[in-house]
């Protein structure tokens, strides 16, 4: 049996990389798949792969900041599968700013997306998986909400991604819908593939990477599948590090 099989998962950003491979992995394993994103060319350029593969899924065109789109995603899943058992909370933007140049709108930006469109994303489901008797949330998050160094306001809006889904999983555990987090850390992706070019900025984050290599998207991929599946029935407020070691500790000897 797939280990999907029967479910219904809402995945947002999932128009290209990290949300794009979660959405094709889910559809093979069995799941009925609305693949959001903001741009909905992206987004249905998935789903027609997902169809090609024999698989079930829809795009919508999805702005996880508005309530609206929200909704119109919400209406649509129900109308098209009848029911929502998982909701990955995949979207998100990064910008490399120092604090010292960050603007109140690109700080409200930042929080807007990353932190505001996971709260009403969990906000929006929870009726849903109420009257199901159970449901999934993941939410992807960061190692940049378990540490300092990194960039004020994306850092600032994962840690609360990282509160958020710990309350969330008290405040729903006895309706059985399990919220958890996932923190990647340096997974190869086109913005990673472009910081390599600089040869200084390839040397420091291979240092900050005991396994001495980058994540692949897949690596993630699969730890986002156990937290929406049934084998992690008895999980809820944890968090999946999934970064090779980083969090760990440097590497101080060769």
């Amino acid at each position: 049996m797939k280990r999907l099989e029967g479910k219904v998962a809402i995945i947002t950003g999932a128009g290209n990389g990290q949300g794009a491979f979660e959405a094709e992995l889910f559809a093979k394993e069995g799941a009925s798949v609305v693949v959001t994103d903001i741009d909905f060319e992206s987004a249905a350029k998935i789903v027609k792969e997902i169809h090609n593969s024999n698989g079930t899924a829809i795009a919508m065109q999805h702005d996880i900041s508005s309530e609206v789109d929200w909704k119109v995603v919400i209406e649509k899943t129900i109308e098209s599968f009848g029911k929502i058992d998982i909701l990955v909370n995949n979207a998100g933007i990064h910008k490399e700013t120092a604090m010292s140049d960050i603007t109140l709108i690109e700080w409200n930006k930042m929080i807007e997306i990353n932190l505001t469109g996971t709260f009403i994303g969990i906000q929006s489901v929870i009726p849903y998986m109420k009257k199901n008797g159970s449901g999934s949330i993941v939410n992807i998050a960061s190692i940049a909400a378990l540490r300092g160094g990194s960039f004020a306001h994306y850092s600032a809006a994962k840690g609360g991604v990282r509160s958020l889904s710990k309350t969330a999983a008290i405040e729903y555990a006895r309706d059985n819908i399990r919220v958890n987090s996932v923190y990647p850390g340096l997974i190869m992706t086109d913005l990673v593939k472009d910081a390599l070019e600089n040869e200084i900025v390839r040397r420091n984050l291979m240092d900050q990477l005991p396994l001495g290599r980058f994540g692949k998207v897949e690596e993630v991929g699969y730890g986002v599948l156990y937290l929406a599946s049934d084998e992690s029935s008895f999980v809820t407020g944890s968090e999946l590090v999934i970064d090779g070691g980083t969090m760990a500790g440097a590497r101080l000897l060769e």
